[in-house]
């Protein structure tokens, strides 16, 4: 539908396929509120309706309407604005809400297929231009190549227990009493695939090419929800189906958690581009993220693991879309403006908007009073919790480094001198206004949202 109007309505185009996203976006979000607490089931078990998705659902509606705001004007000002952008997107988020959905490892592969190929093709929007034209290419390569191993995963657990479906999985392996040597390599395989969604060591490699050479809007809302969903997937199917071979994945899971933190920060030290830096950053925050998952091996803090890890997930969201907010509002018409050195003189000549992002770098390093700190506290414990101390201690020592990079970019805005060209659109600046109050609030005030995850009846998803 939105094609077809962007074909008829000539100049008024962009207005009216944005709205009509957010319409849906909108439609979609209250309908998800209306059955937030009701649970069930579809399509015999294939998609689940509980706390775990309900939640997962509000944030990626959230998240694709602040994209929609953020690519409203940044599109006409780099003049690739083109309808099927707003069409692809409602695609991808579609894919990351049966991902939260998915009761089954084929709905988990079709979800996942739903969610990438639309962002290969936003990747490269910013077409003829050969760094953009580049991620594409890389990102479709690359992912395709980790959707084989998921793929030959599923396969491998489907022939050690004949069913590809997360309870007959976790069934099958109670009946056993054993796990047989392939279901482990399965194992191994689906996390490859997802290792790879959610930007985690070693399969990190694409990340700051596609990051840096996609359009910016595109990369903000990929580096939030495409994480995101590929988290709602890790955490459903190793905590549902493949609770009985935690002793395997637990330590690997672990080990993969303290590399991406350490390469993630290490490297972004090293950057002098501000979507490369932020690029490392995703990484790093992916191992924090990851952080959940071996300590929700232990059974007895699996829920607070996992209440801990969708808590993370939303304050990442609210500050990763905020500082993606200031460097749309700071990158020109051309497509320069991303170093970091760009950014000096912004204190003197926009302050409000040099306040908000050193809130976000603060937030991202987790520091009070903000939400990142928040998060990082909750995500700490539950760690500590699950006699996790020496993966807890690589967090903490990691989160150190990681402020040398984010703090770099407050120095230059208030230390250094220069004349920043810099964007006021209404819409953008919204994004980064709602953004900072909520960085800041729920950073004050986290209690409301720990509550809409505690009620929300997360707990269920552990079996």
């Amino acid at each position: 539908m939105l094609l077809v109007i962007d074909l008829f309505v000539g100049g008024a185009r962009r207005t009216v396929t944005a709205s009509l996203a957010a319409l849906a976006l909108i439609g979609a979000l209250a309908a998800a509120i209306g059955q937030f607490r009701n649970n069930g089931t579809a399509f015999s078990g294939m998609l689940i309706h509980d706390g775990f998705s309900s939640f997962l659902q509000l944030l990626f509606l959230v998240v694709g309407l602040i994209a929609i705001a953020q690519a409203f004007d940044y599109l006409h000002r780099r003049g690739i604005e083109r309808g099927e952008y707003y069409a692809l997107l409602l695609f991808s988020i579609t894919g990351m809400m049966l991902m939260a959905s998915a009761g089954d490892l084929i709905v988990i592969f079709v979800a996942l297929e739903l969610l990438s190929i639309p962002l290969y093709i936003l990747s490269g929007f910013a077409r003829p231009q050969p760094a953009s034209e580049e991620s594409a290419m890389k990102y479709f390569l690359l992912g395709a190549f980790a959707s084989s191993f998921l793929v030959y995963g599923i396969a491998l657990i489907f022939g050690t227990t004949g069913t590809t479906h997360l309870d007959g999985i976790l069934g099958s392996l109670k009946q056993a009493g054993s796990i047989p040597p392939l279901f482990s390599v399965g194992v191994g395989m689906i996390l490859v695939g997802l290792g790879f969604k959610v930007a985690a060591v070693p399969f990190h490699m694409w990340t700051p090419d596609v990051y840096q050479g996609a359009p910016s809007s595109v990369t903000a809302f990929m580096s939030v929800g495409a994480k995101a969903g590929g988290f709602a997937a890790l955490l459903r199917v190793f905590l549902a189906a493949f609770p009985q071979a935690a002793g395997s994945w637990g330590p690997v899971t672990m080990w993969l958690s303290a590399l991406t933190m350490i390469w993630g920060n290490v490297a972004a030290v090293a950057q002098s581009n501000i979507k490369r830096m932020l690029a490392y950053s995703s990484i790093a925050h992916a191992g924090y993220i990851l952080m959940a998952v071996p300590a929700a091996a232990t059974t007895a803090f699996a829920g607070q693991a996992v209440n801990s890890a969708l808590f993370y997930l939303a304050a990442y969201a609210l500050t990763n879309l905020g500082a993606w907010g200031v460097v749309l509002a700071v990158e020109k018409a051309q497509g320069g403006g991303l170093e970091i050195e760009d950014y000096a003189g912004l204190g003197a000549r926009r302050p409000g908007l040099a306040l908000m992002m050193t809130l976000f770098m603060l937030s991202l390093t987790g520091v009070p009073p903000t939400v990142g700190f928040v998060g990082k506290f909750y995500l700490f414990r539950a760690v500590v919790n699950a006699d996790l101390i020496g993966l807890a201690i690589v967090g903490v020592l990691t989160s150190l480094v990681s402020a040398y990079y984010y703090l770099r970019v407050v120095v230059t805005m208030y230390m250094r001198e220069g004349e920043p060209e810099t964007r006021s659109e209404v819409m953008l600046n919204a994004t980064v206004w709602l953004t900072a109050i909520g960085t800041f609030v729920f950073g004050i005030l986290p209690g409301p949202l720990l509550a809409l995850i505690e009620r929300s009846g997360l707990i269920e998803l552990i079996r």
